[in-house]
């Protein structure tokens, strides 16, 4: 049964958009990749000492389970050269499954929708742009009007660099 999973893909270490674009090119092996955001420039939140990400959404049509995509996109970030040394530190890749069609789930190591999906205006801006209309299973709320409805702060800045969907 295909699914339609919304990703978001971020990168803030060595030549960030080209890590993001060997992403989006691998991420084929999971299905077909429907949308791609244009690339954002973001600063960091939380351990805010570390270079800026770029960050880009991905829309995703898949025949994968959930807990399938989760390790299939885990072994991507490994291949690529991930190493999860420190919590929210600077990395090469990061591939977080933001929502997986309408599922709600929650158990060890995978909860969709993205728990932080709603908080995060460096998740929202660039997921609006491919799925303004998308409804958060949980709070019943678009993507835009959950965009709209964030506090001020943290600078997202949209590149005139416009992703390609790979074939």
């Amino acid at each position: 049964m295909h699914k339609f999973v919304y990703l978001s893909l971020g990168s803030n270490v060595g030549d960030r958009a080209a890590n993001l674009r060997t992403a989006l090119l691998r991420l084929g092996a999971f299905g077909k990749v429907a949308a791609v955001s244009s690339f954002y420039e973001t600063e960091p939140v939380e351990r805010v000492a570390q270079p800026w990400f770029l960050n880009c959404a991905v829309k995703l049509d898949t025949e994968k389970m959930p807990r399938q995509l989760l390790a299939g996109v885990l072994n991507l970030e490994r291949e690529m050269g991930r190493r999860r040394t420190q919590k929210k530190g600077p990395r090469n890749i990061d591939i977080d499954i933001l929502l997986f069609g309408n599922s709600i789930d929650k158990a060890r190591g995978l909860t969709i929708p993205h728990p932080g999906l709603h908080e995060r205006r460096f998740v929202l801006e660039p997921l609006v742009e491919i799925a303004p209309e998308t409804r958060h299973p949980v709070f019943k709320r678009t993507m835009r009007e959950l965009r709209d409805a964030l506090p001020p702060g943290q600078a997202v800045r949209k590149l005139a660099y416009q992703a390609q969907i790979p074939d």
